[in-house]
């Protein structure tokens, strides 16, 4: 057979249809002793009991080539660097899949356990409590990590379908007030609507699973409840698995930083928003859904994002302050510049992944407020885009240019939380924003001639 004929052939072979294989696995990851929980730097004492469990969650996706891509999505407040590296690695020793073929989301949850070190200097555990939350730690690698081959293995022919909702109980938090931008309601604040529902079925039509996000902070219920929980995001996952028996529900966590629940503050209310969001995914899976062609490209880039410098003096002067956090972080700090390694940025895990012709996931790292969402579907209005925070870690807040000249808690007081010396220098915005347009290039999406740069 000569070239031509060959070429030709491959050309068909490449253009036609070609089947997806999708694999599930799911794992229980309630903490199985009490342990102090992250978010709420309120609260006083260790978890007391449970009101729901705690899961990972994941599928695998195969295209007609051989491409992979697993997404992983967890009841978590949000994953440590060096905790996704280390899964990463097991994954890529294990399965031979290389980091952009790994995506791991977490919901934000309120009322999970913290993830040791993320956000420690919220709390000052005792030895034994700190013994607790390392070993949890140390099992969460492993549950991922076993999460992942196991959907790996449970491969088999599936169809993709694609839609979208929406539900309106997230709420810009970012009230103006006199003294500046505080935590509240503000109506009149930007916000993401949006429901994006994955349908995975069996060829024969059965659902198999679902993915669906929403931009919102998992904080229903405040520092006073000491159970733990998955806020609504959990209790949306528990309705549409009723609802849908045999049916894995996911949830991944969109852009939500500067959004909160509204009405918030009780376990009803959580599963109030949790009944919403699962009647609208329904909704959506009863409707048209689109069909997506078995085709996968992904791409993964870690991108420094800079502080705005700072003097040692500033620190300091924090060191005799009243506000025990405020001290916490000086001395992290310091400590960074003694040792010769002064903390001037953080890396930024930025993700892209392309499944068919048009339907593409930005997954960036941190607490991304909801500008970055908006800002990229209005650049790419031909594609249908699907724009995730809380992915692969979440060493901060990432604020958009307008956050930070705002101030307030995203930009300025969170920092604080988290060890960082913060806020970051006015250029955050663009170099996230390049970041993306880069690695949607990667997988063959571009922006629009008449706004390429």
């Amino acid at each position: 057979m000569n070239g031509a004929i060959l070429a030709l052939l491959a050309l068909f072979a490449d253009s036609g249809p070609a089947e997806w294989n999708a694999g599930l696995a799911r794992k229980v990851i309630t903490p199985t002793e009490s342990v102090w929980m992250s978010g709420y730097a309120a609260r006083t004492r260790p978890s007391e009991n449970t009101l729901h469990d705690l899961w990972a969650k994941a599928v695998a996706l195969r295209d007609g080539q051989g491409e992979c891509v697993v997404f992983v999505t967890t009841d978590l407040i949000g994953f440590p660097q060096e905790l996704t590296d280390e899964v990463a690695a097991r994954v890529r020793e294990k399965h031979q899949l290389e980091r952009r073929q790994l995506v791991l989301n977490a919901s934000h949850t309120h009322g999970g356990p913290l993830i040791w070190p993320n956000l420690h200097v919220m709390l000052d555990p005792d030895p034994d409590a700190q013994r607790r939350l390392i070993n949890y730690r140390h099992q969460l690698v492993e549950d991922l990590v076993d999460v992942v081959g196991a959907a790996l293995a449970d491969l088999s022919p599936a169809t993709l379908s694609i839609g979208h909702g929406s539900a309106g109980f997230a709420a810009n938090r970012r009230r103006p007030t006199p003294q500046g931008y505080r935590l509240g309601v503000m109506p009149q604040g930007p916000v993401d609507h949006d429901v994006p529902v994955l349908k995975i079925a069996a060829p024969d039509g059965k659902l198999r699973a679902v993915l669906f996000g929403y931009a919102c902070h998992n904080t229903t219920l405040s520092s006073d409840c000491y159970q733990i929980h998955g806020d609504y995001a959990g209790f949306a996952q528990i309705e549409i698995e009723k609802a849908l028996p045999e049916t894995t529900a996911m949830f991944i966590a969109l852009c939500g930083a500067d959004q909160n629940p509204h009405p918030r503050g009780t376990v009803e209310l959580a599963v109030q928003h949790g009944a919403e969001l699962a009647r609208e995914v329904q909704r959506v899976l009863a409707d048209s859904l689109v069909p997506v062609r078995s085709r996968i490209h992904s791409a993964y880039d870690e991108v420094p994002l800079d502080f705005a410098a700072k003097d040692r003096s500033v620190y300091e002067e924090e060191l005799n302050v009243e506000n025990v956090y405020r001290k916490r972080r000086a001395e992290i700090v310091l400590a960074a510049m003694d040792a010769g390694r002064p903390i001037r940025h953080v890396p930024l895990p930025i993700q892209a992944v392309a499944l068919g012709d048009s339907l593409v996931l930005v997954a960036l790292g941190g607490e991304v407020v909801v500008d970055y969402s908006l800002r990229l579907k209005k650049e790419y209005p031909q594609t249908d885009l699907i724009v995730a925070g809380y992915t692969n870690s979440v060493p901060c807040y990432i604020p958009s240019l307008r956050v930070l000249r705002e101030g307030g808690y995203e930009p300025d007081d969170s920092m604080i939380y988290y060890g960082q010396p913060g806020p970051f220098a006015e250029s955050v915005e663009e170099t996230v924003v390049n970041a993306c347009h880069r690695l949607l290039a990667q997988v063959g999406v571009n922006l629009p001639s008449s706004e390429t740069k």
